[in-house]
């Protein structure tokens, strides 16, 4: 579940943006946006977690006290001559290290491995409020960059902050995995038909067999539950007694199992983008097909008012038949796209993708850049020369070559890390061909089998919300990704949570992303006062860079 599409995001369907975030938007922008379910099911209320899911105890004797007073090793960020993302952070002040963990927590005195980590420290000493953590989603997604950016959204409050990103086991800079994929991302559509669909199985189950080839001693030591206790470890380390927490996306999942696992130990949490636990699965997206026809829809009605720029129509609905008519085309044939030596074949399994990736945004520059795409492959479906923009060039890279494969490896592990997945093709077939009749484009996509199918069970229960947790939720009710529905779920498993509602957005990532003066302003109050609104509130999206706000009941 990343977001965005401005690059740095690295979640079910897009590459990671240079700033260090990656919500779970995966190739590009993102396929995993997490899902929803009108109804939070009940095993996630307040049952008690299973003993197999207890948090371990922490203290005299459980074999972790060395790991919590490691002394970290302060210094430059950069890890090579063409580390410029290194040189950028060090120009910014961001100190960096590792820190060690170990790879089993059943077995600490074991295996270890490093969690990279970087800080921009307070300057405020004064008036320090403390250490915040920051998680950009994905799942697998970087936040080692995202302190100078993170920095500059918290404004003045910033400064009384050490803000800390770390990437997650086995991402970006901590310890590698890289299962050797010949694609970026593993989220595809099913396509049009039986033929398709089996050559997805086939796909999925080799991505499968490949993490297995590379990994097989860690893969079952990869989890959200496992970077929640390597969260901790990371505030031991820092000296924090308590840490606070900016979580986007999938990020405000792993935010949430930190604050049932280890409830003592946290301060202030804001979630953005959230995502209720019963709506976290392996297929991430099923369910939230309406939210993603509404988006492209709205997106269709805007590219209609720009019918001179890009030749897609002049109305909503023509605008509309020209997908379709893309899709179309590439089911009978693949797409031709770029020339040489650049070039790209997109066939029905991937044109949904391109599709599903850019609509998770709203603002005109990422709308602009769909159009863009479109109207590339509207020339390809028409058998003309179709050209790419560099954007759309970065996009196919992730998605359709290995240039980046070691993302999509480790969000699967993170994912089928977490939860199980039917084992059998045809159950996701009949999904499918159910979802197919009321949504044509993305039902077979949402549906569709992943590696999970073909993975290890967990070897941990998946998080049960059983503690109440007062914190700060942000949504947008468009959203395409992690939808409104399953923010509003999280909040209500939530009591004492707050939620700040931007309406008639359809926006994945909000606080410090999309300029809405309102959202900023409530999450930053709350950073430097560490006290909630004392109602939910509702932001306009008349103006995006506005700051006015109203104060309603999300009941």
């Amino acid at each position: 579940m990343a977001h965005g599409q401005h690059g740095g995001k690295s979640g079910p369907l897009g590459p990671g943006r240079r700033r260090g975030r990656g919500r779970w938007y995966a190739v590009a922008p993102a396929l995993a946006a997490t899902v929803v379910a009108a109804c939070v099911p009940a095993a996630y209320a307040a049952a008690p977690a299973p003993a197999a899911a207890a948090a371990p105890a922490q203290g005299a004797g459980d074999g972790l006290d060395r790991y919590h007073r490691q002394r970290l090793a302060w210094g430059s960020c950069v890890k090579g001559p063409d580390d410029t993302a290194g040189r950028d952070l060090d120009r910014a002040g961001v100190s960096c290290a590792d820190v060690t963990v170990p790879l089993d927590y059943a077995d600490p005195r074991g295996r270890t491995i490093t969690v990279a980590v970087s800080r921009l420290k307070a300057t405020d000493t004064r008036r320090r409020i403390g250490a915040v953590l920051l998680n950009n989603g994905g799942p697998g997604g970087t936040a080692v960059e995202s302190p100078p950016h993170i920095r500059k959204a918290m404004k003045q409050v910033g400064t009384r902050y050490d803000i800390v990103g770390f990437d997650p086991r086995f991402v970006g800079r901590s310890t590698p995995l890289d299962c050797g994929w010949p694609v970026g991302t593993a989220w595809f559509s099913a396509g049009s038909g039986r033929a398709g669909f089996d050559r997805q199985v086939a796909l999925q189950k080799d991505l499968a067999d490949k993490c297995r080839a590379a990994g097989a001693s860690v893969l079952a030591h990869i989890s959200t539950r496992n970077t929640a206790r390597d969260m901790d470890v990371i505030r031991g380390a820092l000296g924090e007694r308590k840490i606070s927490y900016l979580g986007y996306s999938y990020g405000t999942y792993l935010g949430t199992v930190y604050t049932q696992m280890f409830p003592g130990r946290y301060d202030r949490v804001v979630l953005d983008g959230a995502v209720a636990p019963g709506d976290y699965k392996a297929r991430l997206m099923q369910g939230a097909e309406p939210e993603n026809e509404r988006a492209l829809s709205d997106w269709a009605a805007w590219a209609a008012g720009r019918h001179d720029a890009h030749g897609l129509g002049r109305t909503r609905a023509e605008v509309l038949a020209t997908v379709e008519g893309i899709v179309a085309a590439s089911a009978r044939g693949p797409l031709t796209v770029g020339a040489a030596p650049e070039v790209f074949r997109l066939d029905d399994t991937q044109v949904p993708l391109v599709l599903f990736m850019g609509i998770a945004d709203d603002t005109d520059k990422a709308r602009t850049a769909l159009a863009e795409q479109v109207s590339a492959l509207a020339k390809a479906a028409q058998g003309r020369p179709a050209p790419l923009s560099p954007d759309f060039a970065q996009l196919l890279r992730y998605a359709l070559t290995g240039e980046q494969a070691a993302t999509g490896g480790v969000q699967a592990a993170i994912i089928c890390g977490d939860v199980g997945a039917p084992r059998d093709p045809e159950v996701y077939w009949r999904d499918i061909e159910r979802s197919r009749a009321a949504h044509p484009l993305f039902g077979p996509l949402t549906n569709n089998i992943n590696p999970c199918a073909f993975w290890d069970r967990p070897r941990e229960e998946l998080t049960r919300v059983r503690r109440d947790a007062a914190v700060l939720i942000v949504a947008a009710t468009g959203d395409p990704r992690t939808t409104y529905r399953s923010s509003a779920g999280l909040h209500e498993l939530l009591p004492s949570s707050k939620l700040i509602t931007v309406e008639n957005a359809n926006r994945h990532g909000l606080y410090g992303e999309y300029g809405n003066g309102c959202v900023d302003g409530e999450v930053n109050a709350y950073l430097a006062t560490g006290k909630l609104p004392k109602e939910d509130r509702t932001c306009s999206t008349a103006s995006p860079s506005s700051s006015s706000s109203s104060s309603s009941s999300s009941d």
